[in-house]
């Protein structure tokens, strides 16, 4: 593992251990660890089992955040053919920091849309860190029109720290653009389901996820505002993020109590970045069977189930 979280550095030091022995075992053939080795790794296993039983909240929102995290590009890859990208508003610019198009999900044509973060430093300036402008929710609203024109499912994916607040993005509507995909996604008249992968931020997310149906991977975090922005704003402490955290009842678990998300995605001991292809299985199984289920229904019926479903959000399990 590259990168590891704070709270996984005893982690770290077992399984650290463990590969400096392999090392060594490699530079002297006659050298025998195998057996301390797998006792290393028995340890490391039994921690990580550990240690991801019980996540707090703050947690869970710094593994949603991890760097090896799969993204919305992966999912694309690995669940979705003849995939072909749609770029612009046809308006002011193409938001690299949004990316859909026409594609396959088991061979019947969807238009995909979703956040992507990029991998590595040049991608991910590239694609804003998946903070999308106004022009990227207007070249999704363009995406969602041209679905329902064709009868067309929409699948989204959600992965942002919220919509980027830079001052040029709100001199171009950036407020405007988000109401008006959020307005969208209530209007299609085709099925619209959403799996949360990463980060759920604030409108930014919502702009996506006005969806029949909401999934959310078990480490990813969806709240109306980041930890750090609600302590800086009621503490006036960015520091104060664990308790935020836990005010902001923003984990999947609270989120599916709450009736918001409609089920969890199991991801792989130690979160969907130490198994991609599980996790992409899983993704894949769970936006199949929300499509089955949404399949033989017409289309005033999603508009108002779709409609319905938000404004009862909220009213179930707030005695929790």
């Amino acid at each position: 593992m590259a990168n590891y979280l704070d709270f996984e550095k005893p982690l770290a030091e077992i399984e650290g251990k463990a590969e400096e022995l392999r090392a060594m075992a490699r530079e002297n053939p006659g050298m025998d660890v195998e057996a301390e080795a797998k006792a290393l790794d028995k340890k490391a296993d039994a921690l990580l089992k550990d240690l991801y039983a019980k996540l707090s909240p703050w947690r869970k929102c710094q593994v949603a955040r991890h760097p090896e995290r799969p993204h919305c590009k992966d999912y694309i890859e690995a669940l979705f053919t003849e995939y072909t990208p749609l770029a612009g508003d046809r308006n002011f610019a193409d938001d690299h920091a949004v990316m859909g198009g026409l594609a396959r999900f088991n061979d019947e044509p969807v238009m995909v849309i979703g956040h992507e973060k990029g991998h590595d430093t040049t991608s991910r300036i590239d694609r804003n860190f998946g903070m999308a402008r106004p022009e990227g929710y207007r070249k999704a609203v363009r995406l969602m029109d041209m679905a329902d024109r064709f009868g067309l499912p929409v699948v989204t994916l959600i992965d942002t720290p919220g919509a980027y607040p830079g001052k040029g993005a709100e001199e171009r509507g950036q407020s405007e653009a988000i109401a008006r995909s959020t307005e969208k996604c209530l209007q299609i008249g085709v099925p619209l389901v959403t799996v949360v992968i990463g980060e759920g931020g604030s409108g930014g997310a919502v702009a996506f996820a006005t969806a029949n149906r909401v999934a959310m991977l078990e480490h990813s975090v969806y709240s109306v505002i980041s930890p750090e922005g609600c302590a800086s704003i009621l503490w006036k402490d960015a520091e104060k993020m664990r308790e935020a955290a836990e005010a902001l009842r923003l984990t999947a678990q609270d989120l599916y109590q709450l009736g918001v998300c409609d089920r969890i995605i199991r991801e792989p001991k130690g979160g969907a970045h130490r198994d991609r292809e599980a996790v992409l299985t899983s993704v894949g199984e769970a936006i199949a069977t929300m499509l089955k289920e949404l399949g033989g229904a017409k289309r005033g019926e999603l508009v108002q189930a779709r409609r319905a479903k938000y404004l009862n959000m909220g009213a179930k399990g707030l005695a929790a």
